[in-house]
């Protein structure tokens, strides 16, 4: 098997590269959030993951960038990061918008007539089922309110006055691409998919969880987890074993 090394990128990082690891893994993360959040998952798949962590626009060292515009042309633009030579097989992995992102990347790759090995939507509705959200046309103030019932930021870094003024309309910015994000209907998937959910979380109940098994033809696993929208840190190894079974059946 011939593998090319991906280089280091703007869009794409990967913290643990490794040229033996049969199959990569595309993680993509939520509203407000950065590749930097992938970096345990990196750390614990590898040798037999390579892990490519997707860093958005906007943030971090891409932070004197314009954020993204809609989902779609997020979606096309990391699809375009994913199109060097390399015969291993890709899989996706997105949390909360990065599940709506990393569905849309994977409509494009079987267009181009790349069928991903998997696809794990995390924390996210199927796109099929529509909720009218407004949180990006709130106030500073119902925003961070918002965040704070998610529980998505460690500590209180959103009660830092500079921290907040840095990432405040990162996040806003997220929140408007992922609630004027609206599903065109197409082809369903030929690749797996396994969505993961929180039985108490907010923003996707266990019907829109379990709607994922309309966009595939192929297999679909519905995995409930104990927890609310970021159910997903407190249960790490639970959902890396979910990930490694999938990628090695």
């Amino acid at each position: 098997m011939t593998v090319t090394t991906l280089d280091t990128s703007l869009w794409l990082r990967s913290y643990h590269p490794t040229d033996v690891a049969p199959i990569r893994l595309v993680c993509l993360p939520h509203a407000g959030g950065s590749a930097g959040y992938y970096f345990p998952v990196s750390r614990a798949l590898s040798p037999h993951v390579e892990v490519l962590a997707v860093q958005y626009p906007g943030r971090q060292d891409r932070r004197h960038e314009p954020g993204i515009g809609s989902l779609q042309e997020l979606a096309r633009d990391v699809y375009e990061q994913l199109r060097y030579p390399d015969e291993r097989p890709l899989a996706l992995f997105g949390h909360s918008m990065g599940a709506s992102v990393a569905y849309e990347v994977a409509r494009l790759l079987e267009e181009d007539g790349i069928v991903p090995a998997h696809l794990f939507v995390s924390g996210r509705r199927a796109p099929s089922q529509h909720r009218d959200e407004r949180v990006h046309l709130q106030n500073d103030a119902g925003l961070v309110a918002e965040m704070h019932r998610l529980d998505g930021t460690a500590g209180g870094l959103l009660d830092d006055p500079d921290v907040l003024r840095m990432v405040l309309g990162v996040i806003r910015n997220d929140y408007r691409a992922a609630e004027t994000y609206r599903w065109q209907p197409g082809p369903r998937l030929h690749c797996p998919i396994t969505a993961l959910t929180g039985d108490r979380d907010p923003k996707v109940n266990l019907v829109e969880a379990a709607s994922w098994r309309d966009h595939t033809e192929a297999a679909f696993r519905l995995s409930v987890f104990d927890g609310g929208h970021f159910y997903l840190n407190s249960h790490q190894a639970d959902v890396l074993d979910t990930i490694r079974t999938a990628l090695t059946r």
